[in-house]
């Protein structure tokens, strides 16, 4: 069985050495009051009346619209959600756009899909407001049901995560088997994870293995972890370490913070390529400052023990830290033995 991590979700890492962890109709004027009801009146002022004058209502009708097929093209890609949210913060400031612009348009404008998912994608990441998963859950909703795939990717995440609405996976099941049926590569890789973990459905590692190869051929670097993965551990296909470290390659070279940790761990054991400590030390460094809880617990490993470099308790018990407030369990032991605590 595998364990999701927060913010690396839908792949699958391995459990030798440290850890290596198999971790989108409020049309109505009706609907629309019924939503502001719900918010502190606070949240919505300054009005659509702020907004800067040079901006006409067409160019942020574009921008929402590009910033949207942004997050859409790069959660395909397989790119993690901090790196998109970044990405998209970036592409409205190139716009010479205010967030808190954007923001309050799209209180006064909630007319389509894409609209709807945007507001929904503000609330669950704080952007110009509080973070609130439940209105997040409920305006994914509303896109996706007005067929934006993009909210359904969202939905998905959410209800495996129990994230603005109780765990439900049957749902995500059937939601991951709708967006494959549509060809989006993260859905696919999706419901590669829940049959390769059960999740909505029975175990079915074959299944996982083709729909991740699937993914995989389509450029997501999740998915070129997670097949790497079956090669290095032989499952369902034969062992070839040759094969997993020129797929962990590639979804390191897409800046995969996972395809980036699993690199390393093929530097640290020779796997597919000769040992490097100093390499594996490098690629650990990344993928921990990416955010990476198994990376960090790996770096303070290091760290802690002196392999390769040296020793340093302090920087060992920072990085355990780091991963630990993830969740990270392996750290969390840790910090509970002596000297740790």
């Amino acid at each position: 069985m595998s364990e999701k991590v927060s913010n690396n979700k839908y792949y699958q890492f391995d459990n030798i050495y440290s850890q290596l962890l198999n971790k989108q109709d409020l049309n109505s004027e009706t609907q629309i009051i019924n939503y502001f009801d719900k918010m502190n009146l606070k949240e919505i002022e300054p009005t659509i009346q702020n907004i800067h004058k040079s901006i006409f209502e067409e160019d942020l009708s574009i921008v929402i619209d590009e910033t949207v097929n942004l997050i859409f093209k790069e959660l395909n890609q397989g790119k993690e959600e901090n790196v998109i949210k970044q990405h998209v913060l970036t592409y409205i400031n190139n716009h010479n756009i205010n967030p808190k612009e954007i923001f309050i348009w799209l209180l006064n404008n909630q007319i389509n899909p894409n609209s709807i998912y945007l507001i929904g994608y503000f609330h669950y990441y704080g952007i110009e407001t509080k973070i609130n998963r439940q209105n997040s859950f409920e305006l994914y909703l509303k896109a996706s049901e007005l067929g934006n795939n993009l909210a359904q990717l969202e939905l998905v995440n959410m209800y495996m995560d129990g994230e603005g609405v109780e765990i439900d996976h049957k749902k995500a099941f059937e939601l991951s088997k709708v967006l494959e049926k549509g060809g989006t590569s993260s859905g696919i890789n999706k419901l590669g994870y829940c049959y390769g973990n059960g999740i909505g459905t029975n175990i079915d590692v074959k299944k996982a293995f083709e729909l991740y190869q699937k993914a995989a051929d389509l450029g997501n670097i999740r998915a070129l972890c997670n097949l790497g993965l079956f090669y290095k551990n032989g499952k369902v296909v034969t062992k070839d370490y040759d094969k997993a470290f020129e797929l962990f390659k590639k979804s390191a070279e897409g800046e995969f913070s996972g395809g980036i940790t699993m690199l390393g761990r093929c530097y640290e054991l020779g796997i597919g390529v000769s040992a490097d400590i100093k390499k594996a030390f490098e690629l650990y460094q990344k993928a921990a400052n990416l955010g990476n809880d198994v990376a960090q617990y790996n770096l303070a490993l290091m760290y802690e023990i002196g392999n390769g470099i040296k020793n340093d308790m302090d920087k060992a018990i920072y990085w355990y830290k780091e991963s630990a407030e993830q969740g990270n369990k392996h750290a969390q032991n840790k910090l509970s033995q002596a000297p740790f605590f």
